[in-house]
């Protein structure tokens, strides 16, 4: 299991495409993942599980790391689950 730290990024819509390519061109299907990020307002939890979920993948955890940073654990979808 990898680990990315998107908390450099602190505007959402950086965080939610860098979290898109990454799963894109860096993850296997079936492969399990670790985003950590910075919550400045907590619109980005939201959107980050719903960006997940249209994607296809998998949000398999979702929890707040310290008092301002957030992890998800994400498993990117096998191609029959796609």
């Amino acid at each position: 299991m990898r680990r990315f730290d998107l908390r450099p990024l602190k505007e959402n819509e950086a965080v939610l495409k860098r979290m898109g390519e990454i799963l894109d061109r860096s993850v296997s299907a079936g492969e399990v993942v670790i985003f950590m990020f910075e919550v400045v307002d907590f619109d980005i939890v939201e959107q980050s599980a719903e960006a997940i979920k249209e994607r296809g993948d998998i949000l398999m955890n979702s929890l707040r790391f310290n008092r301002v940073d957030w992890t998800l654990v994400v498993k990117k979808a096998s191609a029959c689950q796609a």
